[in-house]
């Protein structure tokens, strides 16, 4: 007789997807909680936020030399409700990368893998409150200091605010 509690998970690691293409398999590979798929011909890599770093470190080391954006998306009615998106270029290797990482609002920053993740970072806590655990300078870079909430988030109250116009400018 077999345990059958093990049987699932077995069966989980013989059928998941890998790319055939042999540098993003391995980078793939090692990260078991990793899932790849290609949207708009784009190769695109989910993962838990606790790898991200790590996972990282490996793409760049793999010729991911270039992070291009750190950007979010705010799904309110799921949890978890976030997903960020990063974005790598590998020049040497002619392709892109997007990496997904869903999370509800702590995340490892990337900046002591690319230093240029920094302002974009800083942007989607701004826009977002996502949290970018060790980042070095996580402050707002586009709100004013005294901004309270989040604007691109979904619940934002976006009525509150008045719009001024000028009053010489004329509609013909």
């Amino acid at each position: 007789m077999t345990d059958q509690s093990q049987t699932p998970a077995v069966a989980a690691e013989e059928t998941r997807l890998l790319p055939s293409d042999e540098i993003l398999k391995g980078l793939i590979e090692p990260f078991a909680d990793a899932s790849w798929a290609t949207s708009a011909g784009q190769d695109v890599v989910t993962l838990p936020a606790d790898q991200l770093r790590a996972f990282g470190e490996s793409a760049l080391q793999g010729g991911f030399e270039l992070l291009s954006d750190v950007t979010a998306v705010d799904w309110l009615s799921r949890q978890p409700r976030f997903d960020v998106v990063v974005n790598l270029v590998s020049l040497q290797h002619r392709r892109r990368l997007r990496i997904i990482v869903q999370t509800d609002s702590d995340i490892p920053s990337l900046v002591t893998v690319w230093p240029g993740a920094n302002y974009a970072e800083r942007e989607a806590f701004d826009m977002f409150g996502i949290n970018f655990v060790d980042h070095p300078d996580l402050t707002r870079i586009l709100m004013p200091d005294e901004w309270e909430g989040y604007p691109l988030r979904k619940d934002f109250a976006v009525g509150s605010v008045p719009v001024q116009f000028k009053a010489s400018h004329k509609v013909r």
